[in-house]
């Protein structure tokens, strides 16, 4: 709705969040421009919304009709990761970006806030909880062609990607 919300850069504030915040990677503005904010989960579900007016942050069911339509888990990744290895790390396992997505490594903060993998995984955040701990999440990886489904703490640091309305 236009509040702002916190950037938290500090690790053992991060860690103690249990509200909306979000951060740069390596908390670098620099790594923004090219891989985005992480946010951890609360901001998903942050009741004001974190999606911009006619967007929102895909559930897990749309995650996986994504997968579906894209051929299933084993190739889904594949078609969504960017192809090359400019921003993935080599060998970019079966990355060919035909479903257009361009998917980005822009790795992820642990719910410690220590933070891990930019260039090898991507991680996006579902809107779906699956406990009070933990939320679903996709991920990508420079290793395989997999579009993968976790469930992780709702603590760590992730991507969002917007679906529209």
């Amino acid at each position: 709705n236009g509040d702002p919300m916190p950037q938290v850069t500090d690790p053992t504030a991060w860690a103690a969040l249990t509200s909306g915040a979000w951060c740069y990677y390596n908390n670098d503005s620099t790594q923004g421009t090219t891989y985005g904010k992480l946010y951890n989960w609360y901001a998903v579900n942050d009741p004001r919304g974190l999606a911009p007016s006619g967007w929102h942050i895909p559930g897990d069911a749309e995650w996986t009709d994504l997968e579906t339509s894209l051929g299933g888990s084993s190739v889904a990744g594949g078609k969504m990761k960017e192809a090359g290895t400019y921003h993935w790390t080599s060998p970019n396992t079966g990355g060919n970006n035909n479903s257009g997505w361009a998917g980005l490594p822009g790795g992820y903060r642990y719910d410690n806030g220590t933070f891990y993998s930019v260039g090898s995984y991507g991680n996006w955040w579902s809107s779906t909880e699956v406990s009070t701990s933990y939320a679903w999440n996709r991920s990508l990886t420079y290793y395989n062609g997999d579009f993968n489904r976790y469930n992780d703490f709702k603590k760590y640091g992730f991507s969002v990607r917007c679906l529209r309305d």
